[in-house]
């Protein structure tokens, strides 16, 4: 798998660190959504990839909270990772530039949890992000109230 991996010592230091893995065929952009997820306390980018296979790959192989899923990439594609992966997946966040009505209705049959348009949503990440943080962490919270197992 070719990744680039974050040097994240808040994975290390808590586990009720968010996962996140970001799958973006643009290095520019993928700089960009690790700067701003990196201001978000208790979220790290475990990796970053920029094809199917990888993705794939990533999500089976790791324990993976949130995929933030780019349609469009470099080898493959976003439908064909969330295809591959069925329904034992994280949360889906689809970031794309080709947020057409007939790609949302495709990616919503496929289960995507969020579907975000690059050019007008990509602000809105980090918010989503940290809501999902917020609800994990009062899940956890309440899992260890009631002794329930909390999801890896």
């Amino acid at each position: 798998m070719n990744a680039h991996m974050n040097d994240s010592a808040k994975a290390d230091q808590t586990g009720q660190v968010l996962r996140v893995l970001l799958v973006e065929d643009s290095p520019v952009l993928a700089a960009r959504l690790r700067e701003t997820l990196a201001t978000l306390e208790q979220v790290a980018v475990v990796a970053t990839v920029d094809n199917e296979q990888d993705a794939t790959e990533w999500v089976r192989a790791s324990l993976i909270d949130v995929l933030i899923l780019d349609l469009l990439l470099k080898n493959g594609s976003g439908f064909g990772v969330l295809r591959g992966l069925g329904t034992h997946r994280p949360v889906v966040i689809v970031l794309t530039n080709y947020a057409l009505p007939e790609y949302r209705q495709s990616a919503l049959r496929l289960g995507v949890d969020h579907f975000l348009n690059k050019a007008a949503d990509c602000d809105r990440l980090a918010e989503l992000i940290g809501s999902l943080r917020e609800a994990r962490s009062s899940a956890d919270a309440d899992a260890r109230l009631l002794n329930y197992p909390i999801r890896a």
